[in-house]
């Protein structure tokens, strides 16, 4: 339960310091998806940092305790993801305008969140954890890219340089479809090829989405396709390995 706690505080501390560092930046400015906290100025910029630095406070409390069980390695790798979670739009250098998000997704959506958890339950690494950290990042850069996908004209205006937005539309679809593959390769290698059927099922929509020639807005369909295949596609792979693990 502490895993869950400090993975949703680190998600949600995440998804608040985007909020804040893009609106002061303007560059949500440009924006076609759902509206933001601090760009639409619905809520004042420094109430939104101050939600983003109150929730890595608590994942950091909860990963105290998770430490203190388990081993306070596990304190230090929550640093670094706090402070991944703040520079990837924040700071003088962001990393995600560099192109460099799904890199750091990869290693914290996928394999930090998978092995960390795997060794704070067990003590010890399996090689089925690290085709599951694949797996999990995987999604979640298929995710990201959705949302870039869909951003690529904004941001290639305010100069946010995205590895979409660096592609252009049609190779960043191949990107996308790149990263649903390794999702079907982490979840066939990591013992849960029910996950991988269910994730061929729901990421083809999403997959055709990406390869027709929707722009902008149009996309926000992806977006959601994408978050729901890849609930779907963790849930089947729990029980599979309830089941048959």
């Amino acid at each position: 339960m502490l895993c869950v706690v400090v993975a949703l505080l680190l998600q949600i501390g995440t998804n608040y310091a985007n909020d804040y560092s893009d609106g002061i930046r303007g560059t949500d400015e440009q924006r076609v998806g759902p509206f933001r906290l601090t760009a639409s100025r619905l809520v004042p910029a420094r109430a939104v940092k101050a939600a983003a630095f109150g929730t890595f406070a608590l994942a950091g409390v909860a990963g105290l305790l998770l430490a203190s069980r388990t081993s306070w390695w596990l304190a230090a790798l929550g640093v670094t993801a706090v402070a991944a979670g703040w520079f990837y739009t924040g700071g003088p250098k962001p990393y995600g305008y560099l192109g460099l998000g799904e890199l750091f997704v990869m290693i914290y959506f996928g394999f930090v969140a998978v092995l960390g958890t795997t060794y704070a339950q067990h003590e010890h690494l399996s090689g089925r954890a690290w085709w599951w950290g694949l797996s999990a990042g995987a999604m979640a850069c298929a995710l990201l890219e959705a949302n870039n996908l869909r951003d690529i004209d904004g941001d290639q205006i305010s100069g946010k340089r995205t590895l979409a937005a660096r592609l252009g539309r049609e190779r960043a679809s191949y990107l996308y479809a790149f990263f649903v593959v390794a999702t079907l390769v982490g979840a066939l290698l990591g013992g849960a090829p029910l996950a991988a059927l269910i994730a061929i099922v729901l990421y083809a929509g999403p997959l055709r989405i990406a390869f027709s020639p929707r722009k902008g807005r149009e996309l926000l369909p992806l977006l959601k396709l994408s978050a729901r295949a890849q609930l779907a596609v963790g849930a089947v792979a729990v029980l599979s390995l309830l089941i048959w693990h």
